[in-house]
């Protein structure tokens, strides 16, 4: 059970979980300490049992109708009457309305509410995953009302008040498969001060021209916060007409929008910005891809085809750089980590897993769109108008202790000030980062930062290295960008937005609001004092900025709820094929590996890691065996096998193959333990110590017999161990 004042979470046994469900509000009182050393509660009262939906399958065992929770928090199955299973068929995907809660003798009763279809069906992870998540994925009447009520283009006196800037070369460059074209750039050099520079221009989407305050359109786009990606399908925060039509920049079409005009002097240093409605037309389409080849070779086949823009993409290639040349000099942080892309086919069924590399051209368009970000957090803080900012806070003070403690266990001879700047954090990987551990230490350094939210009271960009920063460039997608921006048409307008009452975060993330809440309220850098109660006003942002973050983490949550059943499915088909893999986070109770080739991740659970105690060292992230000291952190490469895929559970089980003995072996020879002619492989991939040639070649000839004398030894060990009682298994 999670509390509410964020201590640790209370342990509620088998029993005290027959008459409650998940996502119940219950008050519970702590009543001892379980062995494990976690607080056990027992239920006093259920304070609150908001209205869900369970998904499920519909079973019919023994003469009785009864749906198997998809989400096993669930804990127990769901009894269905005979007249209350609908059209719905066995096997069937269904969602169920409960009619009668649980009790402590008697399980919960419900109705079938909606049929989703076969588990097999295209697209099924989705339909469990929006509905399982509570996100919003229709949209209501009053809004695609609206939508359709919309012009189809650019009228005449839409451009009123606007800068006419058809006639300047603005181009979008976005990814292969984007439909939604939320930003458009220009470069030009110009003179800066005394010395030379570019003139950089930021053209996003005018979203907030065609979605009025309050509107229908409005509410429906609050209440979704954000666009949620999945594998092959969208839920987008705005009706298509808009998110792909009106509002989209598309190539040779106008549109209005709104612009961020920048002044960027050689060093990167943004020496003056102003804002402003306009009417674009943009010149062309670009693909990632595309700009990346034409800024690798300007006299290739792409280079050849978009001649008439190639100096417009150098000219935007050196501003990128003196923008990185200042990410550089402000100390941000900027490590490289792995994405990956699921690739389905017609059916939705996954053809591979790529990593998602980041070009050129990537970058360019981040460096830009983040020098819009900085200046509109400006523009709002010196307009002194309320607001969101995108904060993102230093580490807490017991992940820091944390951190601390687990670079000096590595021997890293860097460290982190009790007040850390991102530039420590860099300057750690940078040092770093030919070291063979370089991946467990950049793992760790990312987890020991926060999580950025959106909040009225600005503590700075952490990450980013940034006074002030927020969201403009993608209103189209994200809810806090369209408020930016009639904020900043606000104070373009000598007025002031008044945020509407608009409606309160749905009961689906309302404990991570609740978390989220101290953090607003309390941010690190600047303190509100104890005494100053927050106005209404702010109160009325930071209602607005804990509802635009809890729904960024639940279409997160959806997202990686939808890819890690696609992966699970795609795994069912390799059970038992063995995979080389690397460790990418140690636990009490196992270790957990992403495949090399399929950049899967699945569980080695400690008793599949051999005949011996396994002991959990905090600081270095890793288990060691006590016995033969064979250490599992994070970047150890192993061997696994796929040995168990719980398509329900969302999880993968692993098994050690080879590698595990031959670590074992290693370890105990390097302890002076093994026994005689017992086979220890030398391999320069692995990281091993160098051998003699003749030393390998003698534990080649080594008998066979010799491996398996070697775990009897191991298991009597561990049996004797066992008897004495001296040891418990972690």
């Amino acid at each position: 059970m999670q509390r509410d004042d964020g201590e640790a979470d209370i342990y509620l046994p088998p029993n005290e979980m027959r008459a409650v469900l998940h996502k119940d509000r219950v008050k519970a009182r702590v009543v001892r300490l379980d062995r494990r050393g976690r607080p056990e509660g027992r239920v006093v009262e259920i304070l609150d049992r908001p209205e869900q939906p369970i998904i499920g399958r519909l079973l019919h065992e023994g003469g009785v109708w009864l749906v198997a929770p998809e989400d096993k928090r669930y804990g127990q199955d769901v009894l269905i009457p005979k007249g209350a299973t609908g059209t719905a068929k066995v096997g069937q995907v269904v969602v169920v309305q409960l009619t009668e809660p649980p009790a402590l003798f008697g399980q919960p009763v419900g109705r079938v509410k909606e049929v989703l279809g076969e588990i097999d069906d295209p697209g099924m992870e989705i339909e469990i995953a929006v509905r399982k998540y509570g996100v919003p994925h229709e949209f209501s009447e009053a809004c695609l009302a609206e939508a359709k009520a919309l012009p189809d283009k650019v009228r005449p006196a839409d451009k009123k008040g606007r800068i006419d800037l058809t006639d300047i070369p603005l181009v979008t460059i976005d990814g292969e498969d984007a439909r939604d074209f939320d930003d458009a750039v220009y470069c030009e050099p110009a003179k800066v001060g005394r010395g030379k520079g570019w003139r950089l221009l930021v053209a996003i989407a005018d979203v907030s021209a065609y979605v009025q305050t309050g509107s229908a359109i409005d509410i429906d786009a609050y209440d979704r916060a954000t666009s949620v990606y999945f594998p092959r399908r969208v839920i987008p925060m705005l009706p298509e007409k808009l998110s792909n039509g009106l509002c989209s920049l598309n190539p040779e079409v106008e549109r209005l929008c709104m612009v961020c005009d920048m002044l960027v002097a050689a060093d990167g240093e943004i020496y003056a910005y102003q804002f402003y409605p306009a009417v674009m037309w943009s010149h062309a389409r670009f693909t990632y891809t595309e700009v990346a080849a034409i800024l690798g070779n300007t006299r290739g086949p792409e280079a050849q085809k978009r001649k008439e823009r190639v100096k417009d993409l150098l000219n935007l290639h050196d501003v990128y750089r003196a923008l990185l040349s200042q990410r550089s000099k402000r100390g941000a942080v900027d490590f490289e980590t792995t994405e990956t892309q699921i690739i389905c086919d017609e059916a939705g069924r996954i053809e591979k897993i790529v990593p998602r590399t980041r070009n050129e051209a990537h970058r360019l368009i981040e460096e830009a769109m983040l020098a819009a970000n900085v200046c509109s957090a400006d523009f709002i803080a010196e307009g002194k108008h309320p607001g969101l900012y995108r904060v993102h806070e230093g580490p807490t003070p017991e992940k820091k202790e944390i951190l601390r403690g687990y670079l000096k266990a590595m021997g890293v001879g860097l460290s982190i000030t009790d007040d850390p700047k991102p530039g420590e954090f860099q300057a750690i990987a940078d040092a770093t980062k030919e070291r063979p551990d370089a991946q467990q230490i950049h793992t760790m350094l990312l987890r020991s930062m926060q999580q950025a939210i959106y909040t009225p009271i600005n503590s700075g960009h952490f990450g980013l290295a940034y006074e002030a920063y927020t969201h403009f460039t993608s209103p189209i997608r994200r809810y806090p960008d369209l408020l930016v921006h009639r904020v900043i048409k606000a104070i373009l307008g000598r007025t002031k937005y008044q945020l509407p009452m608009l409606p309160t975060p749905g009961e689906a993330h309302a404990k991570l609001a609740k978390r989220l809440a101290s953090r607003v309220k309390s941010p690190s850098a600047k303190p509100q004092k104890a005494n100053v109660a927050p106005s209404k006003e702010v109160q009325a942002w930071e209602a607005a900025g804990l509802h635009c973050s809890a729904n960024e983490r639940r279409a997160d949550e959806a997202s990686r709820d939808v890819e890690a059943w696609l992966k699970c499915k795609y795994m069912r088909e390799h059970l038992g094929e063995e995979y080389g893999g690397v460790v990418t986070a140690a636990t009490t109770f196992g270790i957990f590996v992403t495949l090399d080739a399929m950049y899967v991740e699945g569980l080695v659970h400690i008793t599949e890691l051999g005949g011996e105690y396994f002991k959990f060292d905090e600081q270095r992230q890793e288990l060691r065996g006590e016995r033969t000291g064979i250490r599992y952190a994070i970047g150890t490469r192993v061997r696994v096998q796929v040995s168990r895929v719980d398509l329900d559970g969302r999880k993968i089980d692993f098994r050690l193959v080879r590698e595990g003995e031959e670590l074992g072996a290693r370890a105990m020879k390097d302890k002076g333990a093994v026994p005689s002619g017992v086979p220890v492989k030398a391999s320069a991939k692995r990281g091993a110590r160098k051998k003699p040639v003749e030393a390998v070649e003698r534990s080649e000839r080594a008998p066979k017999s010799a491996m398996q004398a070697f775990k009897t030894a191991v298991k009597k060990a561990a049996n004797k161990m066992k008897v004495k009682g001296r040891k418990t298994r972690r």
